[in-house]
């Protein structure tokens, strides 16, 4: 297919690259930071609305909802290059309410809109084993299948519109809760002159076992906090849940107290530090560090 791919940062680089390597044409608007990579691999255009007119498929990877809108309808945008039948599809993650308004804006320029939030980091874009949770239309779904598969493994048509977005925001409070459990515990377990690589090591054979503890946990032990996932695009996430559930009428408590560990972190410099550096905030509290610095 044609394919065009607005977004390449940390995750969207590796994405549009597999598209590539998997035999699809794919196309970019001009960015002063495009590598020399990036360019020798696709068709460079001057704006998203050119991008747009020459793809079959748009795909958008940015950071949050104002950035999806500005991409979408801002001057310049895919809005301007869409013709019907084309399909737009946005692996962001971002609100589903203005998903589902941004879809309907789509679809009255006769195109198919899918919302395709992944999970999996800077790794899995990297090895294309993201977990992709999509919302739309089955067919819309069908079509866009193979592109999905070329950067994913665990592929989920979720629901209608929004769905996907939903999925994500579910899977980023998980992900932030268990990383602040695993911090809590080896902040706990290090205080109390145990070795925390070791305790990391035996409860890896248990029930409390997880991809959070095998990766994150280590993460605070060798400390190691480039990103992977900064700590500010879960505050993002974590607010949209909040958000979401305040529209809903559900009850976040250990949401809520998360983002705040997260905004304590991102206070004392650490918004660019993946999120497993959430630990610092704990260790703050603790007045003690899971291990030294390197």
């Amino acid at each position: 297919m044609k394919i065009g791919f607005i977004g390449l940062g940390i995750m969207g680089k590796p994405m549009a690259l597999h598209l590539k390597t998997a035999g699809h044409e794919v196309c970019a608007p001009e960015r002063a930071s495009l590598t020399a990579e990036l360019r020798d691999a696709l068709t460079i255009l001057p704006d998203a609305a050119a991008v747009a007119k020459a793809a079959e498929v748009i795909i958008l990877m940015v950071p949050d909802t104002p950035d999806v809108e500005a991409a979408l309808f801002g001057a310049g945008g895919v809005a301007e290059g869409l013709a019907p039948g084309k399909l737009v599809i946005d692996m962001s993650s971002i609100s589903p309410t203005a998903t589902k308004a941004f879809a309907a804006r789509v679809a009255e320029k006769g195109c198919d809109y899918l919302d395709a939030p992944v999970s999996g980091g800077e790794v899995g874009a990297k090895n294309a084993s993201l977990t992709i949770m999509v919302g739309g239309s089955e067919s819309a779904f069908e079509r866009a299948r193979p592109l999905f598969e070329a950067m994913g493994k665990n592929i989920t048509l979720v629901g209608d519109t929004g769905a996907g977005q939903t999925c994500k925001v579910a899977n980023q409070i998980i992900v932030a809760l268990t990383i602040e459990a695993v911090g809590e515990a080896l902040v706990f377990a290090s205080k109390a002159g145990a070795d925390p690589a070791k305790v990391r090591q035996a409860l890896m054979g248990g029930l409390a076992t997880s991809r959070i503890l095998e990766l994150h946990g280590e993460r605070m032990i060798k400390r190691t906090f480039a990103p992977g996932f900064r700590i500010e695009l879960h505050q993002k996430d974590l607010n949209l849940a909040l958000q979401a559930g305040k529209e809903l009428g559900v009850a976040l408590p250990n949401t809520a107290s998360t983002a705040q560990l997260f905004a304590a972190c991102a206070a004392m410099g650490g918004a660019a530090d993946d999120h497993s550096g959430m630990v610092k905030a704990l260790e703050t509290l603790a007045a003690h560090k899971v291990a030294p610095d390197a």
